[in-house]
């Protein structure tokens, strides 16, 4: 913190969620919300924070920024280009940067009883926050969605995809369909709001790049470094809620023991124990979990957990080089599933299946997985969002279809229950 920074802390009100982004969206071109919704989860979610910042840096510029402040940033699933031979030509909804991080001028720390404002003047920016007014009313409004699938058109291509496995080129593709809009009048902090509370995650978070917006509510972690431990927690397996207790004990059983959901999570677990070799001392990569069940509002889900030892003195970018994008968002072998995803999917990924956290000032962070998101870009008033599933040899076309309406369901709810009129133009 500057000389001219300082510290308050305060009681916290109902309210004070709100009130805050409201008003750090009129103040800031760059922000980034966190928190985990006080989800139980395996080492923990998001912390419960706020920052915002005045100047945006690439993930190649990141040495920019002052090396004694914390980082926020996210990256695009096309950032995969520069460490591979690889490219991003098909359509993109919106126009996303491949990778963008900001030092904090303002720090929000959030717990359950208190608040602390970090920053020049907090005695002023928390009158002005609590000063900052916040309807209750929703406008009336509209929006259109389509996607770039149907079922029949999901089987087509479901089908040439296990035409690679059986010829060998792969074992296991992330396959992803898309859905995207328009909206009349862009509210992106009441749509996060929303979304949060139709599918509380442990890593929700709303980021603003200028005049895109992040509304993030996902279930899975990407990297985690404390000291020289690294962690990731690829998930694969699905199932849904069970609407009584026992259909839902029934449910998590029917996931815990099936031999198709554990054979996908074991090939992504083998994919990240090879990320993870590629920096790791020598001998360090275990398997700290294999095949845990964890169930959220509207789902249940298979994540595993995979740790390894850093040696001394390796940095953010040269870790993320070697083991993004995520093994669960594309298969293995990953370069040749990247290369299919491209001839195959209908749209550009950009931030969807990228990844969003946050750096400390000790070099530690956490990274999440950017799904079950939406993408807004506020200036054309249109979104996007990307749903995907593991196709494997032993996969069924209409029940990975399936799953992925049922991922893109809360989503949708979000969209329908803040915009009174919906209209799909299929």
């Amino acid at each position: 913190m500057s000389s001219t920074e300082s510290k308050l802390t305060v009681q916290k009100s109902s309210d004070w969620v709100p009130k805050m982004l409201a008003w750090v969206d009129l103040k800031f071109d760059y922000f980034g919300y966190f928190t985990s919704q006080e989800i139980d989860y395996p080492s923990g979610g998001f912390h419960h924070v706020l920052y915002a910042g005045i100047k945006a840096v690439t993930l190649e510029q990141l040495d920019e920024l002052p090396s004694d402040k914390p980082k926020v940033g996210i990256l695009s699933y096309d950032q995969k280009n520069k460490y591979e031979n690889l490219s991003s030509q098909n359509k993109a909804w919106i126009s996303c940067p491949d990778s963008l991080f900001f030092s904090p001028e303002l720090t929000i720390l959030i717990n359950k009883n208190e608040l602390t404002i970090e920053g020049t003047s907090p005695d002023q920016i928390l009158a002005e926050i609590l000063n900052t007014q916040v309807s209750s009313e929703r406008k009336t409004g509209d929006f259109t969605i389509d996607s770039s699938h149907d079922e029949e058109s999901y089987k087509a291509i479901f089908k040439k995809i296990q035409g690679h496995i059986l010829e060998g080129d792969i074992y296991e593709l992330n396959y992803c369909m898309d859905f995207h809009g328009t909206v009349s009048h862009t509210e992106p902090i009441n749509l996060f709001l929303d979304l949060c509370e139709n599918s509380p995650m442990p890593f929700s978070a709303l980021f603003k790049a200028a005049n895109l917006y992040l509304c993030c509510a996902s279930p899975e972690r990407f990297l985690k470094k404390q000291g020289q431990t690294l962690l990731t927690q690829p998930i694969k397996g699905t199932i849904k809620r069970g609407k009584t207790q026992q259909e839902d004990e029934d449910l998590k059983k029917q996931l815990a023991e099936s031999e198709k959901e554990q054979a996908e999570n074991l090939m992504i677990v083998d994919l990240m124990r090879n990320d993870l070799a590629r920096i790791a001392q020598t001998g360090s990569v275990k398997v700290e979990e294999l095949f845990g069940i964890y169930s959220f509002k509207q789902i249940s889900q298979m994540i595993s957990s995979v740790i390894c030892r850093l040696p001394p003195s390796i940095g953010f970018e040269e870790i993320v080089s070697q083991t993004f994008p995520m093994g669960s968002m594309t298969g293995a072998p990953k370069v040749k599933c990247m290369e299919l995803i491209e001839t195959y999917e209908k749209f550009k990924r950009s931030w969807f299946s990228g990844s969003i956290g946050y750096i400390d000032s000790n070099g530690d962070f956490d990274f999440c997985v950017i799904i079950r998101s939406l993408i807004i870009d506020r200036t054309k008033n249109s979104f996007y969002f990307g749903v995907g599933s593991a196709i494997t040899i032993d996969a069924d076309a209409k029940a990975e279809y399936q799953e992925c309406l049922l991922k893109a369901a809360s989503l949708i709810k979000t969209l329908e229950n803040f915009y009174s009129n919906f209209n799909n133009p299929n």
